[in-house]
């Protein structure tokens, strides 16, 4: 159909760099999950390391000491000094979860994600307690604490961002709660943590950390309905969307009809970093790629391929989700 998917189409991201890794902290707990880690490497390797010193020097020195000496520089070195070392990183182990895991206060930014089979439902709390929703992509504020409570709607799913905090498990029925505090900006990578089925690994999403400001105006302009279309070829783009019932399972707000909750909400899908959950950049031919073959790039997800479409009607309904910003 003369579209092609790539991974870089867009020269709009040319510049992402999507972080994900432990070794880059980007928040005040990630820095303290770092630090507690090295410490227990540390701590288990001297432990190892000394043990294993102690187990040759007493087997090489037992005719020339008597039993009792190695015995007592045994039991000091080989069950005293791990005791006490362990108990200390037991004490520091309980420090650090105590605060990694502290209430993140009234100002924080608070988002409900869903996990389905296989992308994320993101709710966040607007200024005056309403819903606004997007999907597979966080924003968040630097220096602002951030409560993120986790559920699922099918399976056991995993929301791990590796570079901000730990894993939290999104269990069905469920509610869980993890809290953290960006400290630095950038574009990273969250990903599902659990075996979820068939696409566990292409279950991943985007996280942009950039400034109050800006988090301000791109949490505003989210809360805002659709733009309606103005050049012919968006028209015929939200007319097919309207024509091939794609309203009933995805929402567009300001659009009539468009209220489906199966799949993710495309209110702003333009804006969006990626599609399919983290796959593909959010280009218009990655998109109408998607339509035409989601089964294909994604085997097993709910929406069927539209390969039937005709390519001008494919080129206005994937130039159409594009201007969706």
């Amino acid at each position: 159909m003369g579209w092609q998917i790539t991974s870089q189409s867009n020269p709009r991201y040319d510049s992402m760099q999507g972080i994900q890794s432990v070794f880059e902290p980007r928040s005040i707990q990630a820095d303290a999950i770092l630090a507690l880690s090295n410490w227990v490497f540390a701590a288990g390797s001297l432990i190892f390391v000394l043990v294993m010193a102690l187990l040759a020097w007493a087997i090489i020195s037992r005719r020339r000491h008597p039993p009792l000496r190695n015995t007592v520089f045994i039991a000091i070195g080989g069950f005293a000094f791990p005791a006490v070392t362990l108990s200390i990183l037991m004490v520091f182990t309980v420090l650090v979860s105590l605060h990694i895991t502290s209430p993140a206060g009234e100002n924080a930014v608070r988002i409900h994600v869903t996990g389905h089979m296989w992308w994320w439902e993101v709710q966040y709390e607007g200024p005056d307690g309403e819903r606004i929703e997007t999907a597979n992509e966080l924003h968040l504020p630097i220096d602002r604490p951030v409560s993120i409570t986790v559920t699922s709607e099918d399976v056991i799913h995993s929301f791990w961002i590796p570079s901000l905090a730990g894993k939290v498990d999104m269990i069905p029925g469920h509610v869980n709660e993890i809290t953290f505090t960006p400290t630095e900006a950038g574009v990273m990578r969250g990903q599902c943590a659990e075996y979820c089925g068939l696409q566990h690994a292409k279950m991943a999403f985007y996280v942009v950390v950039e400034p109050a400001e800006q988090f301000d105006q791109w949490l505003e302009e989210q809360a805002q309905p659709a733009v309606e279309p103005v050049p012919d070829l968006l028209k015929a783009g939200q007319q097919a969307f309207v024509d091939q019932g794609c309203g009933s399972c995805h929402a567009v707000r300001g659009l009539p009809g468009a209220v489906g909750q199966i799949g993710p909400d495309l209110t702003h899908v333009g804006s969006r970093l990626s599609i399919g959950a983290g796959w593909l950049d959010g280009s218009v031919g990655n998109l109408a790629g998607w339509i035409a073959s989601s089964q294909h790039i994604k085997p097993g997800n709910r929406m069927p391929s539209f390969d039937r479409l005709d390519g001008k009607t494919l080129r206005a309904l994937a130039a159409w989700l594009e201007s969706l910003e």
